[in-house]
């Protein structure tokens, strides 16, 4: 196995971005679809692009596709695939099954008979009639059906890209890391421009700025589900972390400010900062972002603002947006970038928004506000 499809997987309306990063890595013959992007690589860049992508969620092996009427159909498919390439007599191998405008839709039966089907394979190649899955290796294995297609793909990522490894203590609904350095990527943001988030909270916003900024692999601190894996040489990861420790870029002045009206969300970011190793570098303070003193200096800002989805905050979030509207219409050099379910967001602000951007934060539908302001002479 050399060639491999990977899909890497994302949030809906971030397929665009996720395509520009797996362009910028190199790779090319991609298919975008909802949610996921395909594309053609070697199986050592399994490493590679799980280190680097900074906007997508799991990246997934692709072994097979094909029609599925019955199963019988689904048992023989599944069969079909050369388990032995990688599955040895020890691994772990859980399968998990979606179903979607499809003849076949029992997902505990779907996963019984792709079970089934891996160990009869597996049973013929190795002489063996039972199957302990006691190693460290685990592939975790899913079937997805749409429309009577079926997909295997085995997940490469183990956790969730989005968890970094930095964000040892968070607050309550936390933006997921992915979404916040795809707004920042949106946000055209350079270090040459001052980065705001006023409404910080566990600092997420500002440690990803931070980390685009250096040029820092948003994987480098963390492990991956491959890494076990007898299908890649044990030394390919490392391989790729110092490759990536080379390209961090130290010599950039940067100027990333994160504030917060609470003070335990302030320490909270202040001690995700330490652990990245950067609290040095990104000033965190307890301010109400009404109080913050600023200058007119093209600064740019990202964040995630409260919603007033809590029965009595309404009312609270109209006037704080009202506000913030207010702050920023005399510092007119400066760019505004936030995500907010409010659905009448642009009446409180005082401002129509130069471009909005349907994304999803967790299972809440949001629109992402870009506000553009004058590029720096």
């Amino acid at each position: 196995m050399k060639e491999v499809t990977l899909i890497a997987t994302c949030t809906f309306g971030l397929e665009a971005i996720v395509k520009r990063e797996i362009l910028k890595l190199g790779f090319d013959n991609l298919k975008v679809s909802d949610g996921k992007v395909e594309f053609l690589a070697q199986v050592s860049d399994i490493a590679k692009v799980n280190l680097w992508l900074r906007c997508a969620e799991r990246v997934l092996l692709k072994l097979s596709e094909f029609e599925v009427l019955s199963f019988e159909d689904l048992y023989q498919g599944i069969k079909s695939i050369r388990w032995e390439d990688f599955i040895l007599k020890n691994d772990k191998f859980p399968v998990n099954a979606n179903s979607v405008k499809s003849k076949i839709y029992s997902l505990s039966d779907i996963q019984k008979i792709t079970k089934r089907a891996i160990v009869d394979r597996l049973c013929d190649v190795f002489k063996i009639d039972w199957f302990e899955e006691i190693s460290s290796s685990v592939y975790s294995i899913e079937v997805s059906i749409l429309k009577n297609i079926a997909t295997v793909t085995v997940d490469t990522s183990g956790e969730a890209l989005h968890k970094r490894g930095y964000r040892k203590r968070a607050l309550n609904a936390p933006i997921k890391e992915t979404l916040a350095a795809a707004m920042i990527s949106l946000s055209f943001w350079d270090n040459t421009r001052v980065f705001y988030d006023p409404f910080c909270g566990s600092g997420t916003f500002c440690l990803e700025a931070y980390m685009i900024a250096r040029n820092i692999a948003p994987g480098i601190m963390r492990h991956f589900a491959f890494e076990n894996w007898n299908l890649l040489k044990s030394d390919v990861l490392e391989d790729e972390k110092k490759k990536a420790r080379f390209l961090i870029d130290y010599d950039k002045d940067l100027k990333i400010l994160g504030s917060d009206i609470d003070r335990k969300s302030i320490l909270v970011a202040r001690d995700n900062a330490d652990i990245l190793g950067v609290e040095d570098e990104i000033s965190f303070f307890i301010k109400d972002v009404r109080d913050v003193d600023l200058e007119n200096n093209y600064g740019v800002v990202v964040t995630n603002p409260p919603y007033g989805e809590r029965l009595g905050e309404r009312v609270e979030v109209e006037n704080l947006y009202r506000d913030f509207g207010k702050k920023f219409r005399d510092l007119d050099t400066w760019s505004i970038y936030l995500i907010t379910s409010m659905k009448d967001f642009e009446k409180f602000y005082g401002k129509k928004a130069d471009r909005r951007r349907k994304l999803f934060n967790g299972g809440i539908e949001t629109q992402f506000y870009q506000f553009y302001g004058p590029k720096p002479k």
